[in-house]
């Protein structure tokens, strides 16, 4: 079985949150799949020292941060189809939002780049699975506004509302869980949306991980 990870750079702040991308990583090496990484080949939105919180005056590539996680073992997302992989999972991060969509300055009106978009929809139009941590259903929400699907970030009352707003249904749910839409085949899991620690966020991730694989044997 080959499962996607879909990374938005590297670092919480601006890229893809690392605890959550090797956690995700970890547990699916654990249950012996074969791991495809990916990104988009694009510009981050922007920079971020994080040391100390400040926008930094540089640019830096998406892709290119996201393989310091993969180990460089890692694929452009455009060379990448729902054909090739059994499933895909999204680890979160402040990059998720920032670099795949303009969430952050349009809320339930954001769009998805369409990098993104085409393998979320790609996906999803096949059957195939679909994970999406801490942040990461937002991208789900807003790519597949046609889905009605159930999703969860946890309980921020503010994101929340923005996903229901998009056509999904949104669910509150404690970072030691994952909540599965069966129909859609679709699961998702607070992390530090909810979580406080890597610990915390390490549960949820972990059942995040044996329900996709549950549904991508199905």
């Amino acid at each position: 079985m080959k499962v996607g990870v879909l990374l938005a750079g590297c670092g919480v702040f601006d890229g893809a949150e690392i605890h959550e991308a090797t956690l995700t990583l970890y547990f699916l090496d654990k249950e012996g799949v074969e791991i495809v990484c990916m990104a988009p080949n694009i510009p981050q939105k922007e920079v971020i020292n994080h040391l100390t919180g400040d926008k930094m005056d540089e640019t830096r590539n998406v892709l290119v941060e996201a393989a310091r996680i993969a180990r460089g073992n890692i694929k452009d997302i455009n060379e990448v189809s729902a054909d090739d992989i059994d499933a895909l999972i999204m680890p979160g991060g402040y990059g998720v939002a920032k670099n795949f969509s303009n969430f952050l300055e349009k809320g339930a009106e954001a769009d998805v780049i369409p990098e993104v978009k085409r393998l979320l929809v790609e996906m999803f139009e096949k059957g195939k699975p679909i994970g999406a941590v801490c942040i990461s259903p937002v991208i789900v929400a807003a790519a597949l506004r046609e889905a009605k699907a159930k999703l969860t970030i946890g309980s921020d009352e503010d994101v929340a509302k923005a996903i229901e707003a998009m056509g999904q249904q949104h669910l509150v749910c404690p970072v030691s869980e994952a909540l599965v839409d069966e129909e859609h085949k679709i699961v998702s899991t607070p992390a530090y949306m909810e979580g406080k620690t890597i610990k915390d966020v390490a549960e949820g991730i972990e059942k995040l991980v044996k329900e996709v694989l549950r549904l991508a044997r199905k």
